[in-house]
């Protein structure tokens, strides 16, 4: 399929501009960054597995959240390290962008889903808070973890197939520091408007589609918090929902400026921070917003901890 459509074998990526020193300074500060995300989150997914207090759906969906924002930033890193470590234009196959560029959108996609269903999980929880432990059992949430993650892989595979049909000649010259799809498209020959149309319309529905029903949760859930008729219930039930709140401005917020633009192929710099945001900030900021203030996980740390200083001192 590749062979039929595309003049071009390997990719050559910009990544960013600067002396090597400058890319050198920029290669600790990532990798810093991501050893906090990588330990974080997993040390998210650790605690949820391993204490029984915290075997609730929130905290199931959360550890499957942690993996997601792992997967991000894995994914994208390698070649961010390649291009900063090297003093030549880096370069990548089409192939190897092409899967780059698959499984970035398709757990990006899995989050935007379990993030809405984490929204409805709130809303069940501060709006029917008697019935929650009946509808948000063990098995309904499972279910909503594998769909989340099988709808995301299987929705991309249009998209995908679609670029990958597409004619790329002349350019092979990506100004970017991974294999985005904006900067993909720019090396496009023909017409090529109604398939971005097409992919446009799809990012749309991806996050659209799952921030309605987090943003009718919500009006249910600030409804519902107003009638409580204590200041310390109603911070009490907002605190419950702070955490996911956040997480939905940073990730919709940067997304939408990113993907949901009838152009997909403008802006190279604006595209390199907002992706920056999606791939490096907000995977590192995941741990920080939902633990730091949680006081039941940050009670379940200082546990682990104890625990750990009395194994290391026998």
């Amino acid at each position: 399929m590749l062979d039929n459509h595309s003049g071009i074998i390997e990719l050559k990526l910009l990544g960013f501009s600067g002396s090597q020193d400058f890319r050198h300074m920029l290669f600790s500060i990532f990798f810093l960054l991501y050893m906090v995300t990588f330990l974080g989150n997993s040390l998210i997914i650790v605690m949820v597995y391993m204490d029984y207090r915290l075997h609730t759906p929130m905290y199931f969906f959360l550890s499957n959240i942690s993996a997601m924002e792992i997967l991000t930033t894995t994914i994208v890193i390698p070649t961010m390290f390649g291009g900063l470590l090297t003093s030549q234009i880096q370069t990548i196959s089409f192939g190897a962008c092409i899967a780059q560029l698959f499984f970035l959108l398709s757990v990006g996609t899995s989050e935007f889903v379990l993030l809405a269903a984490m929204a409805v999980d709130r809303y069940v929880a501060i709006c029917n808070p008697l019935r929650y432990s009946i509808i948000m059992n063990h098995q309904v949430c499972l279910w909503v973890v594998v769909v989340s993650w099988i709808f995301g892989f299987l929705f991309q595979i249009w998209p995908i197939v679609a670029t990958c049909r597409l004619y790329f000649c002349g350019s092979n010259v990506l100004n970017h520091f991974f294999c985005e799809r904006g900067q993909l498209l720019r090396l496009t020959c023909g017409d090529s408007r109604f398939q971005q149309f097409i992919l446009f319309l799809m990012a749309a529905f991806i996050l659209f589609g799952s921030l309605l029903p987090t943003i009718i949760s919500y009006i249910y859930i600030i409804g519902t918090i107003l009638r409580i008729p204590s200041a310390s219930g109603q911070k009490k039930a907002f605190s419950t929902c702070a955490s996911h709140f956040t997480m939905v401005v940073i990730g919709y917020g940067t997304c939408l400026f990113l993907y949901v633009k009838p152009k997909q192929t403008d802006a190279t710099e604006y595209n390199k921070l907002i992706s920056l945001m999606t791939s490096v900030v907000t995977p590192l900021l995941n741990p920080f917003i939902f633990t730091l203030r949680n006081d039941q996980f940050l009670e379940v740390l200082r546990d682990a901890l104890k625990q750990l200083s009395h194994l290391l001192k026998k």
